[in-house]
């Protein structure tokens, strides 16, 4: 059956009649800000005293977006006669995000959380060049990097944690031992000390069996 000529347009117009005494539901973007998600992929941000120029993150990134230099520098020893050791130094860490495809690897492959997701993402440029964006600017949107969720009430706690906590306890004890004063009597030889202000003092080199000689020759 062929369509009846103009049933298209009465369609097109029904549609706008229909909804044009609603409310609309458009968000006058930017003034208003959406809600979003609190796991929103938005911008990577670098939390650059975490980060130890390990370089798993740029190998791992499947499209290599991410820059990194750094230099070595040397560190004295901590104690005398001890060896001196060398640290990586970051120097450039930078995510071209025209490149970047969000895919979240570099985060997580860092074993010692120097990445996280932020839900920034107004960050258009005009220029396609200033889409790479450096540390410090990556280090910025941290601020913006929510807090991660608290755990459930059954949830076992973190191993981190629980090593955590219980080397500031035995810090605390060790400390609390040192501070507290030794109990009365328990001083090194405080015994024999008494002994021997009670004891007659005898002259240098005489043995105790001189000593006694002179009240044996009295007793007889």
């Amino acid at each position: 059956m062929a369509p009846i000529p103009g049933s298209g347009l009465a369609k097109g117009l029904a549609v706008t009649l229909r909804t044009m005494t609603r409310k609309s539901v458009t968000a006058p973007y930017p003034d208003t800000q959406p809600d979003l998600p609190p796991r929103t992929r938005g911008v990577i941000g670098l939390f650059e005293e975490n980060c130890t120029v390990c370089m798993l993150c740029a190998r791992e990134c499947p499209d290599w977006c991410i820059y990194i230099d750094s230099h070595k520098e040397t560190v004295p020893a901590a104690t005398p006669g001890g060896r001196e050791r060398s640290r990586n130094v970051l120097d450039r860490f930078a995510i071209d995000f025209s490149l970047c495809m969000y895919c979240g690897i570099c985060i997580e492959v860092c074993p010692f959380d120097a990445l996280f997701w932020s839900p920034e993402f107004e960050y258009a440029e005009t220029d396609i060049r200033d889409l790479t964006h450096e540390r410090d600017k990556l280090r910025e949107w941290m601020w913006t990097v929510p807090a991660p969720p608290a755990l459930d009430p059954g949830a076992e706690e973190p191993k981190e944690l629980a090593a955590a906590r219980k080397t500031a306890e035995k810090l605390a004890a060790a400390r609390t031992t040192e501070a507290a004063p030794p109990p009365v009597g328990t001083e090194p030889h405080a015994d024999e000390q008494a002994r021997a202000a009670e004891s007659p003092t005898r002259p240098a080199g005489e043995s105790k069996q001189q000593t006694d000689q002179p009240r044996q020759e009295g007793r007889e």
